[in-house]
């Protein structure tokens, strides 16, 4: 692990966040068995970005805002940014990202994303504040991105494991097209039940995509097993994801979604995308806790 990586511990988890990105890089049980990613370049080297202030694509590479375009990478430029360290403490960490002159380039916008990561018991709280410092509604786009281990370290076969959602989710899903953008025709569900089966073929063509997703927790592993339950109380659609092979699936909460194929609006009339009132805020969080 990183030098410059922020630690906390309370005994029962402990978990190192980089402050490039804020991004939470290693979750572990008591015993040191780790949560996450490996993070096999072959695959992806991500571990947990922040999607901020897009999800995926734009199809044009680009915002517009008030009729001008401006250049933006996928998932927005927060997981590229380095954050400044606000608290560290034993249990505790909490990091800031503000506007500058280059985030202007890309999002006109004046703004403070603050990430706090807490230990709590068994579980890992990541609480999200969008701050608008402006007098003007500000325009945004928040997702999670975490990289759980695939399989878990506890023994179980990978084809055994699982995504088991807390309410029914009749809805087809989201197909993303070959440009990264939402196409216009849905998939149908994969879930039996409530219950995703992992399977590498899942994910052939990308992210499966609930839009919106019904519930507001999944739980992920095997029974018989220690497992991880996801909460994201404040996030209306989700993703799920791997690349096949990899020892990684992504639980990718989202309060946004990619363009869809064609849009050429502007930001703020983008599907997804909310406002947060003058001199307001917005909080988003995340809650990861380990069971028995």
């Amino acid at each position: 692990m990183a030098d410059d990586w922020i630690r906390i511990s309370n005994g029962t988890l402990s978990a190192a966040i980089n402050p490039l990105g804020a991004e939470l890089s290693s979750l572990t049980d008591a015993r040191g068995r780790e949560l996450m990613t490996d993070a096999d370049p072959r695959f992806w080297t991500g571990r947990a970005p922040l999607l901020f202030p897009v999800i995926g694509m734009t199809a044009t590479g680009a915002i517009r805002i008030d009729g001008q375009a401006y250049p933006i990478a996928k998932h927005g430029f927060a997981r590229r940014s380095t954050f400044s360290v606000i608290e560290s403490g034993a249990t505790r960490a909490v990091f800031a990202l503000a506007d500058d002159q280059a985030t202007r380039a890309s999002y006109p916008f004046a703004f403070r994303l603050e990430v706090a990561f807490e230990l709590r018991d068994a579980t890992l709280a990541i609480e999200v504040t969008v701050v608008n410092p402006a007098d003007e509604p500000l325009p945004a786009s928040f997702g999670f991105h975490p990289a759980f281990a695939w399989p878990l370290p506890y023994g179980q076969d990978r084809a055994a494991h699982r995504i088991a959602f807390e309410r029914d989710e009749p809805a087809a899903l989201r197909v993303i097209a070959p440009d990264g953008t939402i196409a216009p025709e849905t998939r149908p569900s994969p879930l039996d039940g409530r219950v995703l089966h992992l399977a590498d073929d899942l994910f052939t063509d990308d992210a499966l995509v609930w839009d919106p997703v019904e519930s507001q927790s999944v739980r992920y592993g095997v029974d018989g097993a220690p497992q991880l339950d996801i909460a994201f109380p404040d996030t209306p659609k989700l993703g799920i994801w791997t690349k096949p092979g990899a020892a990684y699936v992504c639980v990718e909460p989202w309060h946004g979604i990619a363009d869809p194929h064609g849009f050429d609006g502007d930001f703020r009339d983008k599907p997804g995308v909310f406002e947060v009132a003058p001199r307001g805020e917005k909080r988003i969080a995340m809650h990861i806790t380990l069971t028995d």
